[in-house]
């Protein structure tokens, strides 16, 4: 208790009294030595005036912090070397028996590879005692670096001004309203997935088994509509409950989603693995989870009914996995850039729409009736899948050249090859191409052909769009291949679409504002970004649109997953308005912080307009594909607020 009193006069002295007093109790001095041309020698010595005493860190029964000594940089170094000259003796502030120094050194050595700064910063932590008196203080300290230049550092922080929209800004809506639409595409999109799912070798054979297990286990009608919601709820909560990690995740970095699913490696490793997924469909070989797995959860299907009911559904989610692994993984790394919300959204809408037959047939068992027989349509369906895996996988390979700037896929490249993959399923549709348990000479149902015309038809379509002057041709697939600008055929003139002066420097960009008196349309994009293409290619293509823009704007693209490295002398340690610590390295590095620190936002395409004088005019918006309304608000941004 009486220790707990001390510390809290400690404290309340340390706020009201620390800095008057700092420089009256103690002084620190540092010296910095150059070892070679990448390694420093630190000292730094404290002196504290007489009568003055500090207590040593490893002091016991004093509730005050110890000697603490930091340097503020991100560079790895050597644990500091405390050297105290400590005496024991009487302390007549805390009565008891204390090691303390009047005096101390602290020595380091500090590797430093690449970029040097042209200083170093510190700072020194101790408690200090006098009488009756006592004090935490903290001690500054600077040291200039013989090799070291000056830092070319990016200001991430925006003035105030920039970053509060005024309360009659337009746009309002806008935002909230393309984060719903975009919600609901996902949720769509997910639902999709769910219902292509249902159509597979996995899992449509499973529907009557399951709905017999239910009907020969429920004494009543009653019990059997119980048995079945369980279950469909039971399979949409798995789903749901799967991304559930990724809000942990998201909560630590807003930006973590937009890193992974632009990160060039990952993007790699999906495409291998979207490979092996489209050989597997196609019959080469099977992909199973362990079966130890699928027999445990089956054990506990024979629980009592909720229990019972819920590893059913959890065994269904295991067995089908073959088939619903691959389309699992394209809605996960379809929305990553969503973020978790997203993730969940597509999540929900595939575990609703597997969940719907299993709940509607058990409740209705009668329906059974109507269902297609199982047959070698399945396995069409499956190859089918095959194909579509195929040519998704070359998504992921130009994710990850596009961010590198390998140029190995090129949009002629990209289209060139989903040309073949397209041609190779009207071939297999049509009987022409053989693949493993096909029969040859099988008779090609009506259906199948069908399929067969309109997966011709898609290539002709493709083709269309291998000449530079038809390269908006593909409105229809904006971007998944690569934007127009990336192109075999690509001028210096070409950027966008619109072909105008794009800057992707904002200290350029406000400079030319300044000078043209022109608001500063901020464009945070993405070299993979799908819906940043489809704005690119649809909207800002519209004529009223494009020269708006041209008129009225510096425009300013800001990639936010672009991996290339800063000059050495730009990088630096950011601390983020939550009190993070944040490493730039990369243009991804700066401008996706400087897109959450500012405004708060960590998706894309977002678009911002500010003044020449920084001033935000209005709401940021997102993805809006509808033109006139994206218009509005670039007439209503434009204006002088």
């Amino acid at each position: 208790m009486r220790n707990l009193f001390l510390t809290f006069i400690a404290l309340f002295l340390t706020v009201t009294q620390l800095k008057a007093q700092a420089d009256s109790i103690a002084k620190a001095t540092a010296k910095i030595s150059a070892v070679n041309d990448s390694t420093y020698s630190i000292q730094v010595h404290v002196q504290v005036q007489a009568g003055w005493k500090i207590y040593d860190a490893n002091s016991e029964g004093v509730e005050a912090p110890g000697l603490k000594y930091t340097l503020e940089t991100a560079i790895p170094k050597a644990k500091p070397q405390y050297s105290i000259a400590s005496v024991e003796q009487k302390d007549p502030l805390f009565n008891l028996a204390k090691s303390f120094s009047e005096a101390f050194d602290i020595r380091e050595e500090l590797v430093i590879h690449g970029f040097q700064p042209d200083s170093l910063k510190g700072v020194v932590v101790m408690s200090a005692g006098k009488e009756s008196s006592f004090y935490v203080i903290e001690l500054p300290i600077a040291m200039p670096l013989i090799h070291g230049q000056k830092s070319n550092q990016f200001n991430i922080l925006l003035p105030e001004t920039a970053r509060i929209a005024p309360a009659d800004a337009c746009g309002v809506n806008a935002t909230s309203t393309s984060a719903d639409s975009g919600a609901w595409g996902v949720f769509f999109l997910g639902f999709l997935g769910g219902l292509i799912a249902l159509v597979t070798p996995c899992v449509f054979p499973m529907i009557p088994v399951t709905v017999s297990f239910f009907t020969k286990r429920s004494k009543t009608r009653k019990q059997g509509i119980q048995n079945g919601l369980l279950y469909g709820l039971s399979i949409f909560l798995i789903y749901v409950l799967a991304s559930v990690p990724f809000h942990i995740v998201g909560n630590v970095q807003p930006e973590i989603f937009n890193s992974i699913s632009t990160n060039a490696w990952l993007n790699i490793a999906f495409f291998a693995i979207f490979i092996f997924f489209s050989i597997s469909f196609f019959g080469y070989f099977e992909i199973s989870l362990p079966s130890g797995i699928a027999n445990k959860a089956d054990s506990k299907s024979g629980l009592g009914s909720l229990g019972g009911i819920f590893f059913m559904a959890i065994t269904l989610a295991i067995v089908s996995f073959s088939c619903t692994g691959p389309i699992l993984g394209t809605l996960l790394v379809g929305s990553l850039q969503g973020g978790a919300w997203a993730l969940t959204q597509g999540m929900a809408g595939f575990g609703l729409a597997l969940a719907l037959p299993f709940t509607l047939f058990a409740i209705f068992p009668q329906w059974l009736q109507s269902l297609p027989k199982s047959g070698g349509w399945l396995d069409t369906v499956k190859k089918v899948l095959a194909f579509v895996e195929l040519a998704l996988a070359f998504k992921f390979l130009s994710n990850a050249d596009l961010v590198q700037h390998w140029g190995i896929l090129k949009r002629e490249v990209f289209i060139g090859i989903w040309i073949l993959i397209s041609l190779g399923l009207s071939a297999y549709l049509f009987g022409f191409l053989l693949l493993p348990h096909d029969v040859k000479g099988a008779k090609i149902a009506t259906g199948r052909k069908i399929m067969g015309g309109l997966a011709l038809g898609f290539a002709l379509y493709l083709g269309a769009g291998l000449m530079p002057q038809n390269a908006n041709n593909l409105k229809l697939l904006s971007g998944f291949p690569p934007p127009t600008h990336y192109s075999l055929f690509a001028t210096d003139s070409t950027s966008h679409g619109l072909k105008a002066d794009v800057v992707n420097d904002y200290t350029k960009a406000l400079a030319m504002a300044k000078a043209q008196q022109k608001p500063i349309l901020i464009d945070f994009t993405g070299w993979a970004c799908v819906n940043c293409r489809k704005m690119e290619e649809q909207v800002w293509t519209d004529p009223a649109v494009q020269s708006f823009i041209k008129e009225n704007f510096i425009l300013l693209s800001l990639y936010v997953d672009d991996r290339a490295n800063l000059p050495v002398a730009e990088r630096f340690v950011y601390t983020t308005q939550g009190g993070q610590q944040k490493q730039i390295n990369t243009v991804a590095d700066l401008w996706a912080t400087f897109e959450t620190e500012n405004f708060n936002q960590s998706s894309q395409p977002l678009y911002v307009v500010l003044s020449p004088d920084q001033v935000l005019q209005s709401n940021p918006i997102g993805y809006t594909p509808d033109i006139q309304e994206y218009l509005a608000w670039l007439q209503c941004s434009a204006k002088k607020k």
